[in-house]
């Protein structure tokens, strides 16, 4: 267990369009007597930072099964986030962006508490699996219950250790395996609170729904902790781009909840929406698409084309529906059936969205997202695989 004071905090400066010499209010006036944050054998004091672990679980030798965690906490009385990563153990680019916040904050904590966790299924970190070993997904699991199956104990630890204490929470996701995902923000849309935090992310789209039922983000928020996912990039990497896009969306919702000094960046247009779709083959072959992840189509536009081995073409998959691509296979290679492309539908014209997008400047983190992440699939015109 390390602990530091914020005296002994390294300094952190803003960048300076998001008003690094801004004053911050007078903390002096706003300290009030709070109680110690406790998590495990750490307990933490206003102004204090500290590193600790949670035993959760034991290994099959009986040695503790310990997840990391750090604590940050203000002198000034304000909420209390939990930020999540890698629930399923395979999913690392939240693990990234949590590591990014650790090792270089882009903000200084004014006010309320930050409980930071790199890696939750650290069974599944060891293992480079998204499940626990045996074999049931934590993310169905939760609140979990002291008696039941692996999954079930280990999520309830996490509910009791740090998400009962908290106001709000943000949780990092990625794609599935053989999948990649343009950023997204998932949330119950209906909830004020989880609106909030969910539109200030900054996140072009915003898929408004509950959750599966067990998932952390549901049952956080079922129990008074509104809590909010991101979906962006795909299992077993850490992309630089998603890295960037996710703390900017941490900055934001921070902001928003008076925890740091600042202005929120804006993304260049955002929409919510409650219906997506797959597009999934029809035939078995090899895909060349037409479309990259971030695109915007209409409804009958080409997708993607499958072929056979010897390169003729046997299938088009065109839109079902106008929207935007937020999710496809990185598989090269399908049967009939396999999920092709997720598009998220939005109600009404898709046109402002369309332009939006095209005035957007190059090397906007929109664009340079979409240029990153479609590096996992060639696009080619649907009329070079004519004839």
């Amino acid at each position: 267990m390390a602990k530091q004071t914020d005296q002994e905090l390294p300094d952190q400066e803003l960048p300076d369009q998001e008003l690094a010499d801004q004053e911050l209010p007078d903390q002096e006036s706003a300290e009030v007597d709070l109680a110690p944050l406790v998590l495990g054998s750490c307990s933490v004091d206003p102004g204090e930072r500290c590193d600790t672990e949670l035993t959760l679980s034991e290994s099959y030798s009986g040695l503790p099964i310990v997840m990391p965690i750090s604590v940050w906490r203000s002198r000034v009385e304000g909420p209390t986030v939990f930020i999540t990563a890698a629930v399923h153990g395979d999913e690392l680019n939240g693990t990234g962006i949590v590591r990014e916040l650790l090792r270089e904050p882009p903000f200084r904590l004014t006010s309320g508490s930050l409980i930071l966790v790199p890696v939750v299924n650290v069974f599944g970190l060891e293992r480079h699996q998204r499940y626990l070993p045996d074999r049931r997904d934590l993310n169905r699991s939760f609140p979990g219950d002291t008696t039941g199956s692996l999954a079930r104990r280990f999520a309830r630890g996490v509910f009791d250790a740090f998400v009962s204490q908290c106001d709000f929470g943000i949780d990092l996701h990625t794609a599935a395996v053989r999948r990649t995902n343009f950023p997204n923000v998932r949330a119950d849309l209906s909830h004020p609170d989880v609106k909030r935090i969910a539109m200030a992310f900054g996140s072009e789209i915003v898929i408004n729904g509950k959750g599966p039922k067990g998932s952390l983000r549901r049952a956080a928020t079922d129990s008074g902790c509104p809590t909010i996912i991101l979906e962006a990039g795909e299992v077993w990497k850490i992309e630089p781009s998603v890295v960037e896009f996710g703390i900017r969306g941490i900055r934001n919702v921070l902001i928003e909840l008076g925890m740091v000094a600042g202005e929120k960046v804006a993304p260049p247009y955002q929409l919510s929406v409650r219906r997506t779709k797959w597009v999934r083959a029809e035939v078995g072959g090899m895909i060349s698409f037409h479309v990259s992840l971030g695109d915007v189509v209409k409804k009958g536009e080409p997708l993607a084309s499958q072929s056979n081995l010897l390169g003729r073409e046997v299938s088009r998959l065109d839109a079902p529906a106008s929207g935007m691509i937020i999710g496809i296979t990185t598989m090269p290679v399908v049967k009939p059936g396999d999920p092709v492309c997720h598009i998220a539908i939005p109600r009404g014209s898709i046109d402002k969205i369309r332009s939006a997008r095209q005035a957007a400047p190059d090397e906007s983190i929109h664009e340079r997202l979409r240029d990153d992440l479609a590096t996992s699939v060639t696009v080619v015109e649907p009329s070079d695989l004519q004839g």
